[in-house]
């Protein structure tokens, strides 16, 4: 039996000018600044990773800051927004405390919770969402933000699709169910209590389609238990979607494929994890290069 996927692992966007994206995430967030390294792909530029007080699965968002890079268009087949998880209670703290970075919020409501939604400097759609997590939290240690309205991980992700059939085939291969549905946009999440477990799909036949860019998500990354728990689920996706071999990403192995409507999907494992080459101390102060760059 394949060992279930209980969220997401982290979520990979694209941003324009290193030192803007790491100070908006490092002191208007307060993240912490988890990993400072290079894109496997793309050596000449930077991989960022910021997340938790350790780089817990759940909590990493990470960027390739890519000077010069156009700006992208959010459109079908992207991943619109990124919602964060906050403590109960500590919405008006993140209101007043965006506000006086001079960050301009706005609130939707989406299945009955309140969603304080803001772009980042690139423009890429946040989202922070008062919720109770079972799981511990790991507030950054070197951040001014309280550690009792920490940013405790992700919430979730909305997806712009033109239609919703063939999405919804893959999540509930991959496990996710619908848990709720109200005009154009329906929620999915696995049968878990983790963080990152939800999903929301909205559909708009007429969208624009998704142009990649400073701004956008370039990919969003599902949590595998380990080694062996990916390679199941490398079997069993390769049914239904193209799925890669495997790639060593240093602190997570990753397969990737897309989902029929265009997002690109990822699936890594929880280890080994980012304290495989600096303390907990100091992650993120060093740029740790990969032994065969």
């Amino acid at each position: 039996m394949t060992t279930p996927i209980v969220g997401l692992h982290h979520v990979t966007a694209i941003a324009s000018d290193p030192q803007r994206n790491l100070d908006f995430y490092t002191q208007v967030l307060g993240l912490r600044f988890v990993k400072r390294t290079v894109n496997f792909d793309d050596p000449g530029t930077y991989h960022f990773y910021f997340g938790d007080d350790i780089g817990t699965p759940g909590t990493i968002l990470t960027f390739f800051p890519w000077p010069g890079t156009p700006k992208g268009r959010r459109g079908a087949g992207e991943t619109i927004a990124t919602a964060f998880s906050i403590p109960a209670g500590s919405r008006a703290y993140w209101r007043e405390r965006l506000s006086s970075k001079e960050v301009a919020t706005e609130e939707k409501v989406h299945f009955g919770g309140t969603h304080l939604s803001f772009s980042d400097p690139d423009g890429m759609v946040l989202e922070l969402v008062e919720h109770t997590e079972a799981q511990s939290v790991h507030a950054p240690r070197y951040s001014d933000v309280p550690a009792r309205y920490a940013v405790q991980g992700f919430y979730g992700a909305t997806l712009l699709e033109y239609s919703l059939e063939r999405t919804a085939a893959l999540l509930e291969t991959m496990g996710y169910r619908k848990l709720s549905e109200e005009r154009e946009r329906t929620r999915y999440a696995p049968e878990s209590n983790s963080r990152g477990r939800f999903l929301d799909i909205v559909v708009d036949k007429n969208a624009q389609p998704a142009r990649m860019g400073t701004g956008t998500v370039h990919h969003i990354a599902f949590r595998a238990s380990d080694d062996a728990a990916q390679l199941d689920w490398q079997q069993k996706l390769g049914k239904h979607v193209g799925v890669t071999t495997v790639q060593d990403r240093t602190y997570f192995h990753s397969i990737y494929f897309r989902e029929p409507g265009g997002v690109l999907f990822e699936i890594a494992t929880d280890a080994p994890g980012f304290l495989i080459d600096e303390p907990v101390e100091s992650l993120g102060e060093a740029l740790q290069i990969p032994e065969w760059f």
